[in-house]
């Protein structure tokens, strides 16, 4: 089963940054996608990063809205998936949320149905 564990989340003013971690647990896979969704208040939660990794390939996904702001990485030696946010804005405000899967994604890399396992998300606040 795996699990996943969420932290680096606060509140930050426009055009500050922050760096989110998803600690993973409870499983080795060679072939996996990882990814960052949010939720803001009183919408629906979307995809915004995501990381597809097969034997001898990583490729990366981001929604147009975060595409050179937001940078998403893995730290292997600690499992740990990383969100780096720069330039943050007050609507990147939401509950950021870290999912699993462990097959490689493709042009379903941000949506919510391809993923099975979620963390409980970490609040982002950005005011203005």
């Amino acid at each position: 089963q795996v699990q996943l564990v969420e932290s680096g989340g606060g509140s930050v003013q426009a055009g500050g940054s922050l760096r989110l971690s998803c600690e993973t647990s409870g499983g080795t896979y060679r072939r996996y996608s990882l990814a960052w969704f949010r939720q803001p208040p009183g919408k629906e939660r979307e995809g915004v990063a995501a990381v597809s990794t097969t034997t001898g390939s990583v490729r990366t996904y981001y929604s147009d809205s975060v595409r050179g702001r937001f940078t998403i990485s893995q730290d292997n030696a600690k499992a740990t998936l990383l969100l780096q946010m720069n330039s943050l804005k007050p609507e990147d405000t939401a509950m950021y949320y870290c999912a699993a899967r462990s097959i490689p994604c493709g042009t379903n890399c941000l949506s919510e149905d391809f993923y099975n396992f979620w963390g409980q998300g970490t609040q982002v606040t950005v005011s203005s």
